[in-house]
């Protein structure tokens, strides 16, 4: 399994038990819909390894405790702490409406209701306070802040964004 193929789900912070059980923190708003998996993919030096779960629970709304199997002791466990922890993109849940997966929107038309045809979405900028759509027209990149008022329409059909952005916002990059 590649990691591109993948979504993050979370990181191994610590041991719960001598036997090996280990506490994911889960990166998710949703840590129920991950209780009860059969496997999940560990990143061990820079590999997605498939781990297959003998048994799991939530443990304090964001951590889930999970037995792995073939994990039996302290230096089995000890070995994968700080792990981050992948899932399969078919395990995302569907989003409708004008909410959307960052991975999901790349290769997306970006349109502006006064603009017009803005570009194509290459990338999606989450490093800053703001995230920011990454759109190129015409070999220009062109900044768009993701922001759910610029937000007008998410079309997954004809795979297009429609924004209202304030005005002069795309002609500074143009």
């Amino acid at each position: 399994m590649k990691k591109e193929d993948c979504f993050y789900l979370g990181k191994i912070v610590t041991k719960y038990s001598f036997k090996g059980e280990l506490l994911i923190k889960l990166d998710t708003d949703q840590p129920e819909l991950y209780e009860n998996l059969d496997a999940m993919f560990i990143e061990v030096r820079n590999t997605l390894i498939p781990f297959f779960i003998e048994s799991s629970q939530l443990h304090k709304s964001d951590l889930l405790r999970v037995r792995f199997e073939d994990v039996t002791n302290e230096a089995d466990a000890d070995a994968l702490i700080k792990s981050d922890v992948y899932l399969p993109l078919e395990f995302l849940p569907k989003l409708e409406g004008n909410k959307f997966y960052f991975h999901e929107v790349i290769g997306f038309t970006m349109e502006d209701q006064n603009f017009g045809t803005v570009g194509k979405i290459v990338g999606v900028n989450d490093s800053t306070a703001q995230a920011l759509f990454e759109v190129e027209n015409n070999r220009k990149e062109i900044l768009i802040p993701m922001n759910d008022e610029f937000i007008v329409k998410v079309d997954r059909k004809t795979k297009t964004i429609i924004v209202n952005t304030p005005d002069g916002l795309i002609d500074l990059y143009l």
